[in-house]
């Protein structure tokens, strides 16, 4: 079997070693793959390294810990900070444990025994587990030189443009570089619907749709004024029942 791997996401250098000295001690077979000092490494070492545990500060710069557990759902987390308040939005996102600073040897070997019970247990679908029926919960994007973390249900629509995407928000517009054909696997294909070769919508958010007298079809959605076109191969999504 295969050495369980984690990260370590913690701004605050004295503290970062020490809870690594204390993984060394309690949990030997782990392998810490990645050290991180701030929120934006911490997702970058997520989505490459991919690790089973990964143990957040709630409080650091660039990102949070509670923005990094976003992008999640296949890693277990366990949250850690200075402050009890964050308890509550720390469960909200299926954390494993939170542990308060100063990490205390004992309550650190609890969180490591409930670790080794998560990964022992039979592979399941992380995000099933959470109650989510099909597809991701969130999605890290680029405006410029920033990096966002955005909701799923935040979105209005995909739209493919150059070699990027657009992922558009009512408030906000980020790029990725996922095909629409990949993002299509990965959506809920109840909540997203596909309704051009390069546009992808929340069908939620749709508000209005428009029949030309050419019949081509163009979609509006709440909270935006693009218009969006509905390709014919598309358009039976909006006949009237």
């Amino acid at each position: 079997m295969s050495r369980p791997r984690a990260m370590v996401a913690e701004d605050e250098t004295p503290q970062r070693r020490r809870l690594c000295e204390l993984l060394g001690e309690l949990w030997p077979e782990l392998e810490i793959v990645a050290e991180c000092a701030d929120g934006l490494a911490a997702l970058e070492a997520l989505t490459s390294q991919h690790p089973d545990v990964a143990f957040l500060d709630v409080r650091m710069p660039g990102l949070t810990g509670l923005e990094v557990a976003r992008a999640a759902d296949a890693t277990h987390v366990v949250f850690t900070t200075a402050f009890e308040s964050h308890a509550l939005d720390a469960f909200e996102h299926a954390a494993v444990d939170y542990l308060l600073k100063p990490i205390r040897r004992e309550r650190l070997a609890q969180s490591v025994v409930r670790l080794k019970h998560r990964l022992a247990e039979a592979p399941v679908d992380l995000k099933k587990s959470f109650g989510i029926n099909a597809g991701m919960r969130w999605i890290t994007g680029s405006a410029g030189n920033v990096t966002r973390v955005l909701g799923i249900n935040e979105v209005l629509f995909f739209a493919a443009q150059d070699k990027y995407v657009r992922v558009v928000t009512a408030s906000d517009e980020v790029q990725i570089r996922t095909p629409l054909r990949d993002l299509l696997q990965a959506l809920d294909p109840e909540a997203f619907w596909q309704i051009h070769r390069s546009v992808i919508v929340r069908a939620g958010a749709i508000h209005r749709i428009e029949t030309g007298d050419d019949g081509r079809m163009k979609l509006s959605v709440k909270g935006h004024t693009e218009e969006l076109p509905v390709s014919q191969a598309f358009q039976f999504r909006f006949k009237p029942m």
